[in-house]
């Protein structure tokens, strides 16, 4: 079977189911500070969406979206036969930032920022986001002299926040 590119029914199915799902969400998620990150759907119908907000996700904010989009999913039956389960939380601490939105958001935290070529990762703090790439504040030499590095969005594997105690 090589050469081609067709989804099997079943992932062409979740793709749809996934589609479906976000139709349902973003009208929730109006008015509010609340974006989308993600939808997964394991093949156990576990459906995992991950949702950050300008302001930080409160659990109360995740419990409120979760209850209201059960109700979505369960009246436009999207599970026939109910066979479903649903999670709506912040995506891990150690998940890659997807957008320019995350990336605005952590604006002057650290980031670790791993290149697409075979250059090492580039440790630093998050001074700004441009149109094109991101600007990285890093202390380098013996000295930790402060070198502010642009990285264009085409050059950028993943961006991780770190966590500095």
């Amino acid at each position: 079977m090589t050469g081609d590119t067709r989804l099997s029914p079943c992932l062409l199915n979740m793709a749809e189911v996934t589609e479906q799902i976000r139709e349902l969400l973003e009208p929730l998620l109006e008015g509010t500070d609340m974006f989308i990150v993600s939808i997964r759907i394991k093949p156990t119908n576990n459906i995992k969406v991950f949702l950050d907000a300008d302001s930080g996700l409160s659990i109360d904010k995740s419990a409120k979206t979760n209850r209201k989009l059960y109700a979505l999913i369960e009246e436009k039956q999207l599970f026939p036969d109910g066979d479903f389960s649903l999670e709506v939380s912040s995506p891990g601490v150690d998940e890659p930032l997807t957008s320019e939105r995350q990336y605005r958001k952590n604006i002057g935290r650290t980031v670790a920022v791993s290149p697409l070529t075979e250059e090492p990762e580039k440790l630093g703090l998050l001074k700004d986001v441009t149109e094109g790439g991101i600007v990285l504040e890093m202390k380098v030499g013996k000295k930790k002299e402060i070198e502010t590095l642009e990285i264009p969005f085409e050059e950028i594997k993943k961006i991780v926040v770190q966590i500095v105690f």
